[in-house]
C-alpha cells in the first residue's frame, strides 16, 4: 500500500497538519490520518487539496478559443453559435479526439482531476451516423483514458432547433438524436466501461430548446433504468431569448417549467448555466437538491449575465463550476469571476462568504465548487477521504501568492492572490499524472493539438 504525507492538507472537516494518505490498489484512499508521522510515506512537497471537478466540458470547442473576438455591434451568443457551427462542420473524429487530449492535459496542471463531457458531436460531417454511433464518443473516451484525467460521458440528447419541436437548422445536424439512438450510445459506454472507476455515464438532454416534453421523458426514463443513480445535465436559462421564447411556448420560465411540469429535479440533476432566474425559481432549484453548473469566464465571454449566486446560496442551494467552451482552462479563474460578478452586480465585496466556511470567500468558493461537482459528476471524488477517489492536488510551497499564508487564509490567496499557476503535482486515481507542473504526454499532444489547429484554420480561410 502506498503511503503519502502532506504537512498541510484540506480534509472535510477543514484544515490539518500531519496528514498521512493511505493508497488503496484499486486508487482509493484507504485511510486518511492527520496528526501522523511521516516514517515510510512520500513527503509532498506543498498544501494538498482535493482534485476539483470541471463539471461542464465541450471540449473540441478548447480550439476555438480567440476565434470569435472579431466584430462589433450586435454580437452575441447567437451570432458566436453561428461560427462555432461552421467550426464543428468540418471536425473529424480524430481531431476531436487531438484536442480532447491536449485539453484535458492542461486541466490536470491546472489542478481539474476529472471532467463532464457534455458531448453532443454525434454524427459525421453530413449529419448521417457513424457506422458506430458512438465513434466520436469513444474518442473523447480515449483521451480522457491517455490522459489520466477521470470523466463523466454525458452523451447528449438534441432533437430540434428551437421550442415546441421546431425542426433543427443545417448547423445542428451533427448533433441531432432520438432517445432511443441516444440511449445506445449510452449502452455502449455503459459495458465497455463497466469496470473502470475512473468513468461515470450518464446523459445530457441539450436544453427545453432542443427536446420535446416527450423525448425529454422517454431518455429519463431510459437512463433511469439503466441506472437510477446517473447523472443527468440540462443547459438552461443560459440567455434573455431562451427565457422568452420558454415563455411564449409554454407561458413559464425555463428553470419553473423544470420544477414544475418538465420533470423531477433531485440530486442527480445539475442544470448548466441557470443564469436568469428570477427569485422563485432561485428558491426552487436551490431547495430541488440539484446542483447548478456555473462557468463564470465562458458566460462572461458569451454576454450571457451574472448568476444570481448571493440568493441562490442563501437558500442552501449547490453549485460547481464548468470550463464550457474553454476560453479558460482554471478553476481559479471561474471561483474568482464567480464572486467578482457578484461585487459588480451589487457594488459590494466578499458577498459569496459563508460563516460555516470561516467568512472565508476562497474556503466558500472552493468547498462548493468541489462538493457540487463531485455531486454532478456522480463519482467519490471531492473529499481527501476514506473510499474516495485518490485525487489530489499539491500546490507549489514556492510560489509567492502562498508565501506565509496561514491555514484560515490560504484559499483565499489561492483564488484571489495572483495568476502564477499554483498547482505542483497531480494524481488521479492512485497515479501520478503532473509532476512539477509537467504531465509526461504534453509535448507530443501538444504537438499533435498544433497540427490539427492548423488545419482549421487553414480550412476556415
Amino acid at each position: 500500500m502506498t503511503a503519502l504525507f502532506a504537512d498541510r492538507a484540506l480534509l472535510p472537516m477543514g484544515w490539518a497538519r500531519d496528514v498521512r494518505f493511505e493508497l488503496a490498489g484499486d486508487g482509493t484512499l484507504a485511510a486518511v490520518t492527520p496528526h501522523a508521522e511521516a516514517e515510510g510515506a512520500e513527503r509532498l512537497p506543498g498544501p494538498v487539496l482535493p482534485g476539483m471537478a470541471n463539471l461542464h466540458s465541450h471540449a473540441f470547442q478548447r480550439a476555438m478559443a480567440g476565434l470569435t473576438e472579431h466584430g462589433a455591434g450586435e454580437e452575441s451568443f447567437w451570432t458566436w453559435r453561428e461560427v462555432m457551427y461552421r467550426f464543428v462542420s468540418r471536425l473529424s473524429p480524430e481531431q476531436v479526439e487531438a484536442i480532447a487530449s491536449q485539453l484535458y492535459i492542461e486541466m490536470l496542471k491546472a489542478g481539474y482531476t476529472a471532467v463532464g463531457e457534455f458531448h453532443y458531436l454525434h454524427h459525421d460531417t453530413d449529419g448521417s451516423p457513424y457506422s458506430d454511433l458512438a465513434e466520436v464518443a469513444w474518442r473523447v473516451l480515449a483521451a480522457a483514458r491517455d490522459s489520466g484525467i477521470g470523466i463523466t460521458v454525458l452523451p447528449v440528447l438534441y432533437g430540434y432547433g428551437g421550442f415546441g419541436g421546431q425542426a433543427a437548422g443545417e448547423g445542428q445536424r451533427r448533433f441531432l438524436n432520438a432517445p432511443d439512438r441516444l440511449l445506445r450510445i449510452v449502452e455502449a459506454l455503459r459495458r465497455e466501461t463497466a469496470n473502470d472507476p475512473q468513468v461515470a455515464v450518464g446523459i445530457a438532454p441539450h436544453s427545453l430548446r432542443a427536446v420535446t416534453p416527450e423525448t425529454l421523458a422517454e431518455a429519463v426514463r431510459g437512463i433511469t433504468a439503466l441506472d437510477p443513480a446517473a447523472p443527468i445535465h440540462m443547459h438552461v436559462a443560459e440567455q434573455t431569448r431562451e427565457v422568452e421564447d420558454c415563455l411564449a411556448w409554454c407561458g413559464k420560465r425555463p428553470v419553473q417549467y423544470l420544477l414544475d411540469d418538465g420533470v423531477t429535479l433531485d440530486a442527480r440533476w445539475c442544470l448548466i448555466h441557470a443564469t436568469h432566474m428570477d427569485a422563485a425559481e432561485a428558491q426552487g432549484l436551490a431547495k430541488s437538491g440539484a446542483v447548478a453548473g456555473l462557468c463564470p469566464t465562458t458566460e462572461a465571454n458569451l454576454g450571457d449575465g451574472i448568476f444570481p449566486a448571493e440568493a441562490f446560496l442563501a437558500a442552501g442551494g449547490r453549485f460547481g463550476i464548468g470550463g464550457d467552451s474553454h476560453v479558460s482552462v482554471s478553476p481559479v479563474e471561474e471561483l474568482r469571476w464567480l464572486e467578482y460578478g457578484q461585487r459588480l452586480t451589487a457594488r459590494r465585496r466578499n458577498l459569496l462568504a459563508d460563516p460555516a466556511c470561516g467568512n472565508s470567500v476562497g474556503a466558500t468558493l472552493v468547498r462548493h465548487a468541489l462538493e457540487g461537482g463531485a455531486q454532478a459528476l456522480g463519482r467519490p471524488i471531492g473529499r481527501l477521504a476514506p473510499g474516495c477517489r485518490a485525487d489530489l492536488v499539491v500546490l507549489d510551497a514556492r510560489n509567492s501568492r502562498l508565501a506565509g499564508q496561514p491555514e484560515e487564509r490560504l484559499l483565499d490567496a489561492f483564488v484571489f492572490a495572483g495568476n502564477a499557476n499554483p498547482v505542483r503535482d497531480v494524481m488521479v486515481g492512485g497515479q501520478w499524472v503532473v509532476r512539477d507542473g509537467h504531465h509526461p504526454a504534453e509535448e507530443p499532444v501538444l504537438t499533435a493539438y498544433r497540427a490539427v489547429v492548423a488545419e482549421l484554420l487553414d480550412a476556415e480561410g
